[in-house]
């Protein structure tokens, strides 16, 4: 597949899909611009080049119904500030004011369209819409890894009817990081999964037996497997539907030969509240009522033991109710487990993210993806939407 580097852009109208769902305060400031700030090379090549550029995003869930608090006008002034050059920005996506401030661009300027999703027929990938946004430019760019699980217009609609098609600058960087992760990965591969459901992870877990070496399940997810190993759980939650799905998880890491590791103790609270009072237990210790909130000491040493002979690291979902810090240590240690190693570490999922940063190991990890859902996509063995329409 050709890169936007293998064609000439000069003087072309560039329509570039980023992702610029970014959090808002109050006062709709930005809280945090890393997904701005990683488009920022693909833009700066283009304006080298003397493109003219289109920038498209979504920004929160409008419903198709215009909102001036999910407006990318912050995300424009932002924009211009990192890029240190003016970002104009169009009130609409598709329309004629948009068409006639596309067509007045001059090569080396940058136009920022408004929130894709004031439109229904960004999301229901309407054939006309995805037609209107494909008439803006003479070459689609998809740079927005974090939507290319997405069946929707500007994502599979518009390379339909654009005459070429390519992948931007983080889209084969996050390619590249799941294929050198996953798919080719130094040994021994250690995937560590943690988080609230395993509903949410059940394909890529079953998916992640054909490639991992050590398997490491933590978070309120490690509750159901343990309910099925015969452990009660008491007032943990679980769930109840999945008990024999975890147990075929467990069985067939065992004809694999792939050490799959669950909790052997852990930190309990009496309520899900930072105000919950904590005991430290064994599995069979955890009190009536009382609620499995994080992994305990014994087990971060039997992960942290784990994580240390791996040569790639796959990291997935905290290993408890992170957010409060009575439950954040079994996470923090685990971080601090894959911050140390010398594997090449990758780190995907929007709380995986977050925890990353509170527990100070962001800038410690080998690649931290962009996109939770399209990483978990992909890791359950699935090609992207977004990649095989460019195809």
């Amino acid at each position: 597949m050709k890169s936007v580097k293998d064609i000439n852009v000069r003087s072309k109208r560039v329509f570039v899909r980023v992702d610029y769902n970014v959090p808002l305060d109050e006062h709709l400031n930005i809280t945090d611009d890393n997904r701005i700030s990683a488009t920022l090379d693909l833009i700066q090549y283009l304006l080298e080049q003397n493109a003219k550029i289109i920038l498209a995003s979504h920004l929160g869930r409008p419903n198709g119904k215009r909102d001036s608090k999910l407006s990318l006008a912050p995300v424009c002034k932002r924009l211009a500030e990192l890029i240190r050059k003016e970002v104009l920005f169009a009130d609409d996506c598709v329309g004629e004011k948009v068409s006639k401030m596309v067509a007045q661009l001059d090569d080396g300027q940058i136009l920022l369209l408004e929130n894709l999703r004031f439109h229904n027929e960004e999301k229901d990938n309407g054939e006309e819409f995805s037609k209107q946004l494909a008439d803006l430019c003479d070459i689609y760019v998809n740079n927005a890894f974090a939507v290319s699980h997405r069946d929707q217009a500007s994502v599979t609609g518009i390379p339909k009817f654009a005459a070429v098609s390519v992948p931007g600058f983080l889209l084969e960087k996050e390619l590249q990081a799941y294929h050198d992760s996953v798919e080719n990965p130094k040994k021994p591969l250690v995937a560590v999964i943690g988080g609230a459901k395993v509903s949410s992870k059940l394909a890529a877990l079953e998916n992640m037996l054909n490639f991992v070496d050590k398997l490491i399940i933590g978070g309120a997810m490690a509750n159901t497997f343990l309910k099925s190993q015969g452990c009660d759980t008491k007032g943990s939650i679980i769930e109840k539907d999945l008990l024999s799905k975890a147990r075929g998880i467990i069985e067939k890491a065992k004809e694999k030969n792939i050490e799959l590791l669950l909790p052997v103790d852990l930190i309990c609270g009496d309520k899900l509240d930072k105000h919950a009072e904590v005991k430290e237990v064994l599995l069979d210790e955890i009190p009536d009522r009382w609620m499995a909130l994080d992994i305990g000491p014994k087990t971060v040493q039997i992960y942290a033991r784990a994580i240390k002979d791996a040569k790639t690291i796959v990291w997935n979902g905290p290993m408890g109710v992170f957010e409060m810090e009575k439950f954040m240590s079994g996470t923090k240690a685990v971080a601090n487990a894959i911050a140390d190693s010398s594997a090449f570490s990758v780190v995907g999922g929007g709380d995986t993210v977050l925890a990353a940063k509170l527990c100070s190991v962001a800038e410690k990890v080998s690649y931290i993806s962009t996109g939770g859902g399209a990483f978990l996509y992909l890791m359950e063995g699935r090609q992207l939407p977004g990649m095989v329409a460019l195809k």
